[in-house]
């Protein structure tokens, strides 16, 4: 089992101690009414490359690189101040979501080989998360809620408690160490938007749009910074990328500056705009 110590320094930074091993947690921070920890900082080994994931996912490596790279990049990525309660990944992956991304995702550790040493009191029985107590097994996620989940890694917004902590640094070291943990992100993340493509070329009629416009609405769908009528709107209007990437100024400007660099990047060296989607195939095809 693993022996989790924590220090607060330099006024708001936590550092974590697991098998000797010291390093950073999260920075203390507070969001609107709320306060909770982020960490949305690391080295170049530690952040997504999709380069790494070619042979494996193919396109798809690609596809989630401007999304990821809005979303921090990280594998430690790490966000508990908002309503989501823990956001943790490269792709932020929001523990609010009955059967969402951080759902599955926390399954799929937990039948990790490490995953007794990291959290010895859950495990996964048909196919939910539970606790394990003297009483007997306790269900923290169904397929209408979270909130035995939530209060299990972070108990409330109003402070940062000790077992937010404990259940941060966990997750950070246990992505920093150990490569198979880091793979459940990616095929959990790329498995996702896969899923999420299928539903959104029958909701907005995507099937033969080009590349970038699916990737555009994934991220906006991903953040949550537009609804459906928006998105609907903006593809009926006489330039559908511009008003798509439109959507969620200014208060989303940083991240939408972000999404049209890192696409530009993609286009410029031939990845993108080159595919479209297939409703068939249920993949991006070339011309």
């Amino acid at each position: 089992m693993k022996i989790v110590s924590f220090s607060l320094e330099q006024t708001n930074k936590y550092f974590g101690k697991i098998d000797g091993n010291r390093f950073f947690i999260g920075t203390r921070v507070p969001f609107e009414n709320f306060k909770g920890l982020m960490n949305v900082n690391g080295v170049s080994t530690q952040r997504y490359n999709r380069v790494d994931f070619r042979e494996t996912y193919g396109f798809w490596a690609d596809f989630i690189h401007p999304t990821a790279t809005a979303e921090g990049g990280f594998f430690h990525t790490l966000n508990t101040y908002d309503r989501a309660r823990f956001t943790f990944s490269f792709l932020q992956y929001g523990a609010h979501v009955p059967n969402g991304d951080f759902v599955t995702y926390f399954r799929a550790l937990l039948k990790l080989p490490l995953a007794g040493d990291y959290f010895p009191d859950l495990k996964v029985e048909n196919n939910r998360v539970v606790r394990l107590t003297d009483n007997g097994s306790v269900v923290l996620e169904t397929d209408s809620s979270t909130e035995g989940l939530m209060d299990y890694l972070n108990p409330s917004l109003s402070e940062v408690e000790d077992t937010e902590v404990i259940q941060a640094a966990k997750l950070v070291h246990w992505v920093q160490n150990d490569p198979q943990h880091k793979l459940v992100q990616i095929d959990v993340g790329i498995k996702h938007f896969k899923a999420k493509m299928v539903e959104y070329a029958a909701l907005y009629k995507l099937d033969g749009k080009p590349d970038i416009i699916c990737l555009v609405i994934c991220d906006i769908r991903h953040q949550g910074r537009g609804k459906s009528a928006t998105i609907k709107a903006a593809l009926q209007s006489a330039n559908p990328l511009k008003a798509l990437l439109e959507i969620g100024e200014p208060k989303y400007h940083e991240r939408l500056v972000v999404i049209r660099r890192e696409i530009n990047k993609l286009v410029a060296e031939g990845t993108f705009g080159k595919r479209k989607y297939s409703v068939s195939k249920k993949d991006f095809i070339t011309d």
